[in-house]
């Protein structure tokens, strides 16, 4: 877990000063374009993955054959769909009247290939649990593909600034990750290890892509019914807001589900571990997202100055929803784990149409409604996902909610302080110094002093690696 955290926090952490300093050069109508063509290559990904990689790791009798049948298919995958995607590049740009997407598309999808030449090796790194060369690989990715999005947009680039860096930190990436793999590829490819392997990803495929509709929906709407600027706000706040929740939660789902899938059968030390996870991002992720939801003024007027202040209450209002991505994707998790891959697709179908509704509700009244209404998913799609896990382990919504309940208020008292301390403060990088001090000290000092077992765990946890 701690390999993992590194990875995790230092890739995001390179990824958010990196866009802070490009946000700074390039305009919000940059960032919309590139957010107008999110949806074709998520879609894509999605597809090159098939739900494969999940199945290899769960797959406790993997063989050499299953292996290369799952690679050979992903790269088939990966080359068919950059040519359609590059053949779609006029029928897009006409699509939302921006001609230069029909460019852009054509240099975003190698990424596709390239994500899919790796796939298979990424898996086995994750079965062998050796997330120390999976954060050295993601680390030095991370650094070529900002350092060439920094030099391109200081250089007046534009919005390729944001495409190609894309590329060569894929290139990269994948190129480590196949000197990194002992691992190579078979000249066969197996009818029956497909079968089994698509047996249990395509439910996952499927959900994947519904997921993966519904979240890339907001900026198909907003840029095609507003504008390319309107898009840009929304984007960077949607991607500020994420930051915290998908850090934390990548790295519980990536460590512990391996783990999980060995525990699979011994019921009450899996429902210890569950809860274990669960209470522990809860602990770290609520108090990162209503501070940020306290501070997001003063902090994108600092970051990337008042050309943005725009997104500022749609990232307020998304702090909110975003909060509850690390007890979702941990419910989700454990279906995977039991191997119930068709109850992962069901409820993917129901919140997903719950949410399509909502949107068709909120998107005569704009944007800042369309926000709202997230908030409002997120806590329907809770309630179903608690459901499904209460009659799969006996931990339901009321239990999930009664161990969560104490960390949440004592999220939303902290949000409060940061809140007050930033209001009685003129200057705007004081007010982000001032909060992000008050929110960690008002938080740290409240779970000492009511015995948050969460800050225990995480203060026993450091202390054994420092002896170590």
């Amino acid at each position: 877990m701690s390999w993992s955290f590194a990875e995790n926090l230092s890739q995001q952490g390179i990824q958010f000063v990196i866009g802070v300093l490009i946000a700074r050069v390039l305009s919000p109508s940059d960032y919309g374009m590139v957010g107008m063509l999110a949806i074709f290559t998520a879609i894509s990904q999605t597809l090159i993955n098939s739900g494969f990689s999940t199945a290899i790791v769960r797959k406790t009798d993997r063989t050499q054959t299953d292996l290369s049948t799952a690679f050979w298919f992903n790269m088939a995958v990966g080359l068919a769909l950059y040519l359609i995607l590059f053949l779609s590049g006029p029928l897009i740009a006409r699509f939302y009247n921006v001609p230069l997407l029909s460019d852009l598309i054509k240099v975003t999808a190698l990424t596709l290939i390239l994500n899919s030449l790796c796939i298979v090796q990424q898996a086995l790194f994750t079965i062998k649990m050796d997330f120390k060369t999976q954060a050295k690989i993601s680390v030095t990715a991370s650094l070529v593909t900002g350092i060439t999005g920094v030099a391109m947009a200081y250089n007046g680039f534009g919005v390729w600034s944001i495409v190609w860096p894309g590329v060569a930190g894929g290139a990269v990436r994948c190129i480590m990750l196949w000197v990194s793999s002992k691992w190579r590829p078979d000249k066969v490819f197996s009818k029956r290890s497909f079968r089994e392997l698509f047996s249990f990803g395509s439910k996952l495929l499927v959900s994947g892509l519904i997921d993966t509709l519904y979240n890339n929906i907001y900026p198909i709407i907003i840029g095609k019914k507003f504008s390319a600027t309107d898009l840009g706000y929304y984007s960077r706040a949607d991607g500020y807001s994420q930051l915290p929740a998908t850090t934390i939660t990548g790295v519980l789902q990536r460590v512990t589900f391996p783990m999980l899938c060995e525990i699979q059968d011994d019921m009450a030390r899996l429902e210890n571990v569950y809860r274990r996870l669960l209470r522990l991002s809860a602990f770290v992720v609520f108090p990162a997202m209503t501070g940020l939801a306290a501070i997001a003024e003063p902090l994108i007027r600092f970051m990337i100055t008042d050309k943005w202040l725009m997104c500022v209450p749609y990232l307020q209002i998304l702090c909110f929803s975003q909060m509850w991505y690390p007890i979702h994707a941990i419910n989700l998790n454990l279906l995977q784990v039991k191997g119930r891959s068709d109850l992962f697709l069901k409820l993917e179908i129901i919140k997903k149409i719950l949410g399509v509704t909502t949107l068709v509700i909120a998107v005569p009244f704009g944007i800042m409604w369309m926000c709202v209404g997230r908030i409002a998913t997120s806590l329907l799609g809770l309630t179903i996902n608690t459901y499904y896990t209460g009659k799969l382990i006996h931990v339901g919504f009321f239990r999930q909610m009664g161990d969560l309940t104490p960390t949440l208020l004592l999220s939303l008292l902290n949000g409060a302080a940061v809140l007050g301390v930033t209001s009685l403060v003129d200057n705007t990088a004081l007010q982000v110094a001032a909060g992000l001090i008050t929110g960690i000290a008002v938080y740290v000092t409240a779970a000492y002093i009511f015995k948050f077992k969460e800050l225990e765990f995480i203060l026993e946890t450091f202390k054994i690696k420092r002896r170590v």
